[in-house]
């Protein structure tokens, strides 16, 4: 049974590639299948072919960025069909969102969104439900079967191998969605895939006083993330809010200072592993999701870590 996996390789392989590609790979190896990577973007052979570490088998490499989400499921689409590939996965962000049930619907397949587990023998997949509140186990029927997978859900291993990286163009038709313009994002760790995540709320009074929230995240080797009234109020830029209406993370470690906890926010960082919460209101609501409460303020206990952080030479 070989299996299909769809990455973006535009500057680099990001974490979540490489968890699409290991985590098909571990499905293949249950059935001796071959671990076939569809890459789209800008890198290089030599950089393709370091996903032989993490399973992959064969790497097809177009070398465009500009494909729009129906070009992007006719690729995938067509690879599946000319491999006769049974699995089809892909990671789950923007693309895959947009592409991954198309891909389902062309190919007949049975399609679960956000798996946090790999699939067990009869393809039943462990997905989230309720905005993580709780969890539930969807199992596959179909012949071929889609799946994406949610970022930080599995930890990865590389390994040694080597892979075959084949240079194809094709004919996906025109695009029917053009990009005008790219505004690419300035951090250098990127919030859906950073493994730790200090964020701020209200609490921080403005936004000439995040100098602390970053003090902390750079002694960290750490994303910034904020609280939906901090982007509305143009604090922050919008792709730092996390929450139900923004952006669903899953970091080892979340430090939230001066906030309050609404559910909303909740809903987009309950899967952290460990939540570490500021707040100078003992009632707050997120002291009870915390798994580690400071009853302070943030102006006091921020620059106190940023401090014991540089001491301890994390």
């Amino acid at each position: 049974m070989s299996v299909v996996v769809y990455i973006d390789s535009n500057d680099g392989l990001s974490k979540s590639a490489l968890e699409a590609v290991f985590y098909g790979s571990k499905i293949a190896s249950t059935t001796g299948g071959d671990t076939i990577v569809v890459a789209t973007g800008n890198s290089d052979n030599d950089t393709l072919s370091s996903l032989g570490n993490y399973g992959a088998t064969k790497v097809i490499s177009h070398n465009n960025n500009e494909l729009d989400s129906q070009q992007l499921t006719k690729l995938v689409t067509d690879v599946a069909k000319d491999s006769n590939a049974k699995v089809v996965v892909f990671s789950q962000d923007l693309v895959g969102k947009a592409v991954a049930p198309r891909v389902a619907v062309r190919l007949e397949a049975g399609f679960v969104s956000g798996a946090t587990e790999l699939p067990s023998s009869d393809f039943t997949i462990k997905v989230n439900t309720f905005s993580g509140k709780a969890f539930s186990f969807v199992k596959i029927n179909t012949d071929v079967k889609v799946i994406s997978l949610l970022p930080n859900s599995l930890q990865i291993e590389e390994g040694e191998g080597t892979t075959e990286v084949v240079n194809e163009t094709c004919d996906l038709g025109a695009a029917k969605v053009v990009v005008k313009e790219k505004a690419p994002v300035s951090d250098e760790i990127s919030l859906p895939e950073a493994e730790l995540v200090v964020s701020a709320g209200r609490g921080l009074k403005g936004p000439e006083n995040w100098g602390i929230v970053e003090d902390l995240a750079k002694a960290l080797g750490a994303a910034t993330a904020c609280s939906r009234p901090v982007g509305d109020a143009g604090w922050r830029p919008h792709h730092e809010h996390v929450g139900q209406t923004g952006v669903a993370i899953r970091p080892n470690l979340y430090i939230a200072a001066g906030i309050s906890g609404a559910i909303q926010h909740l809903a987009g960082v309950n899967q952290s592993k460990v939540i570490v919460v500021i707040n100078t209101d003992p009632e707050a609501p997120f002291f009870k999701a915390a798994d580690y409460g400071i009853v302070g303020d943030a102006f006091e206990v921020l620059p106190r870590l940023t401090e014991a952080v540089k001491a301890a030479n994390l």
